[in-house]
């Protein structure tokens, strides 16, 4: 990790903007190469990323790392963070205030990782990302662009856990994904 990222950690540690920082056990403030042309962004911690303070280490996390694992990738390769740093209380979705609150500390992560492609793990990240009013049931797979920089959105691992019907789609948008990372970047060469 990079000395700015380890400062830009240190100080969402300290960070008082909202009340989640006073319930988690850890920060989760994100994991991998920086800078990488492949950034993941999911909701936020699960109890099992807010004991260990590491994102996606849970059984979403092992489900991530075999869809990366499915397209030639491993964490290596890729930044890996969530729209919120702090667990939610029983795992709720993040409210629009904790999100407001956070989104400085996501916004210093991608100055600092510099990703050419984004995929958005789920409706909330990509609500954030992509657009507030984002369906990830109709909208999953396709690609935007903001400021340069592509987005993905793909059924966060967790929904993929509990409804099996929505794998092979999204076995067809980590295929779209692999085609474009082979075609415009270096991630498989690096």
């Amino acid at each position: 990790m990079s000395e700015e990222m380890k400062r830009l950690e240190s100080e969402c540690a300290a960070c008082s903007r909202c009340a989640l920082g006073t319930t988690r056990t850890n920060l989760v403030f994100g994991v991998g190469k920086v800078p990488s042309e492949l950034m993941f962004v999911g909701e936020g911690p699960g109890e099992q990323e807010d004991l260990q303070g590491e994102p996606f280490v849970g059984p979403a996390g092992k489900l991530l790392d075999d869809m990366l694992e499915m397209i030639g990738l491993d964490r290596s390769r890729v930044y890996i963070g969530n729209t919120v740093k702090c667990r939610p209380p029983m795992n709720r979705d993040p409210e629009d205030g904790e999100l407001r609150a956070c989104r400085p500390w996501l916004d210093g992560q991608f100055a600092l990782v510099r990703p050419k492609i984004v995929v958005c793990l789920g409706r909330i990240a990509a609500s954030q990302l992509i657009r507030p009013d984002f369906r990830i049931t109709r909208e999953h797979g396709q690609w935007f662009e903001k400021n340069g920089v592509r987005y993905m959105a793909i059924y966060h691992p967790s929904a993929l856990l509990r409804d099996l019907s929505k794998r092979p789609e999204t076995f067809e948008d980590l295929r779209e994904l692999r085609a474009v990372l082979r075609r415009e970047t270096q991630i498989y060469q690096s």
